[in-house]
């Protein structure tokens, strides 16, 4: 499941102290922006993306930590504008009960039976994680209440 190395390409971000000349937008616009965001149902990392491609008022931001100095989920925090779930456990969430609805059309599938089961472990190692600092110390993952939790 994990590995040692960062991959063959020895992805790192390239070293940067402050934000490029060419991206002056304010502290302030970028944050107004991030909770308007947030605010309108997209996550963290769709943010991101967002703000490097259209930008603020026309200006891309290329990194908001660097323009801000703090994270998408810093800012968030601050505003109250907070997921209820964090991104990495919804996206796990999401791919679960995808899997379990196709393991109900087609309960012979043993390479999706599998992959269910591994998903379901990394979600349960996650609310582990997770369980007493940004979920409730009393959640546990099931199912039926996922599937209910994200519709």
């Amino acid at each position: 499941m994990h590995t040692r190395r960062r991959g063959s390409s020895d992805s790192d971000k390239p070293v940067a102290d402050d934000p490029p000349e060419w991206s002056d937008v304010d502290e302030d616009a970028i944050e107004e922006r991030v909770v308007e965001l947030a605010e309108a149902g997209h996550s963290p990392s769709e943010i991101g993306l967002k703000l490097r491609d259209e930008g603020v008022n026309g200006t891309p931001v290329p990194d908001i930590s660097l323009a801000t100095g703090k994270k998408v989920t810093e800012i968030l925090d601050e505003n109250d504008a907070q997921p209820d779930l964090p991104e990495d456990l919804r996206n796990l969430m999401e791919r679960a009960v995808r899997l379990h609805e196709h393991m109900e059309d087609n309960p012979g599938d043993h390479q999706n039976k599998r992959a269910l089961q591994n998903t379901e472990a990394k979600i349960r190692r996650l609310v582990d994680y997770y369980r007493g600092d940004e979920l409730d110390a009393a959640f546990t993952y099931s199912a039926d209440e996922v599937a209910e939790l994200l519709e």
